[in-house]
């Protein structure tokens, strides 16, 4: 059986939930490992379990309770093991998010389970499960397969298109955990959540990002215009978040979050290969920059050599016009 870690926020799955059921299916395809389980763990998982259909998983494990009613990589990752075992695993199938670059890692030291991240295709070689993941920058992809009776999995955000979720929902089981308080070594003291009703970058299907080229902090405001009539996520470059013009949680690459979303734009990045490696998936990507040289012009779908400051206020009001 494939174990897919599914996550939610305030009882609701998230995106990320409904591709990695996608890819699930697709392991047990390869595999013919016997069907895919679902596993929800924290506050709301008994309520976003009630989304999860009965055609794509065969049950859905519900891990709730004192210990885990705030986030601990320690825990989560014990709710895991434990889930794992009841369903006599062969893979289990984590998104790469913030969540699941946390918790994975811990699932498979414990298990001696190999890892394969940052994965954009399943599939079976020589009766184990293989994958391919973009390497160097997305300049090539790589093929892995993990060795052993278990492997662990982490699929890039976007990677698998989410199946539309017919039928009813899936039989739910409670899954009791017990968590030893002497092995949780961090624990999370509060929750800030920002203000705005913007997508979360990770999960954003279309992403605007600006670097240094927008000059000042202030212009970023252009930035989040055409976000925002787009309906998409706002993202900065290391550069731009080092200079305290943008918040950490908005950078996008090696060192920040790495996005596939089916649009990208880079307004006023030059392309550097750490940018790059965070966003070199994305389906389409548009570059602005007023540098014709510029290394992002060798990689994106549709270029525009100009000012930025120029171009976006025109091309929002376009976004607007379209719309209606």
């Amino acid at each position: 059986m494939i174990l897919a870690v599914l996550e939610a926020q305030d009882g609701a799955l998230k995106k990320i939930s409904h591709e990695l059921m996608t890819a699930a299916a697709e392991a047990d395809a390869a595999l013919a490992s016997g069907g895919v389980a679902a596993l929800l763990i924290g506050p709301g998982a008994q309520e976003a379990a009630k989304a999860v259909s009965g055609a794509a998983v065969q049950e859905v494990l519900v891990v709730e309770g004192d210990a885990f009613a705030r986030y601990s990589a320690q825990a989560y990752a014990r709710a895991v093991l434990a889930a794992a075992q009841s369903t006599s695993a062969h893979a289990i199938v984590f998104g790469a998010t913030s969540f699941g670059r946390d918790v994975a890692p811990r699932v498979a030291a414990a298990l001696s389970a190999g890892l394969l991240t940052d994965v954009t295709e399943l599939f079976a070689k020589g009766g184990a499960l293989a994958a391919r993941r973009p390497v160097y920058a997305g300049k090539a992809i790589a093929e892995v397969e993990a060795t052993g009776d278990q492997c662990v999995v982490a699929v890039r955000p976007n990677a698998f298109t989410a199946k539309e979720q017919d039928g009813s929902a899936a039989p739910v089981r409670p899954l009791s955990v017990e968590v030893d308080p002497g092995s949780v070594r961090a624990k999370v003291r509060e929750i800030r959540r920002e203000s705005g009703g913007r997508a979360e970058l990770s999960e954003a299907d279309i992403v605007v990002s600006g670097g240094r080229g927008l000059k000042e902090p202030g212009n970023f405001a252009l930035i989040e215009q055409l976000a925002d009539a787009l309906g998409a996520a706002v993202g900065a470059t290391r550069a731009v978040v080092d200079a305290g013009w943008r918040p950490h949680h908005e950078q996008v690459g090696q060192t920040g979050k790495t996005v596939s979303p089916g649009l990208y734009f880079a307004v006023g990045i030059s392309g550097a290969v750490q940018h790059i490696a965070g966003m070199s998936s994305s389906r389409t990507i548009v570059a602005i920059n007023r540098d014709a040289e510029a290394p992002i012009f060798k990689m994106c779908d549709y270029g525009i050599v100009g000012d930025a400051l120029e171009i976006l206020p025109q091309l929002t009001q376009e976004v607007h016009r379209i719309k209606g």
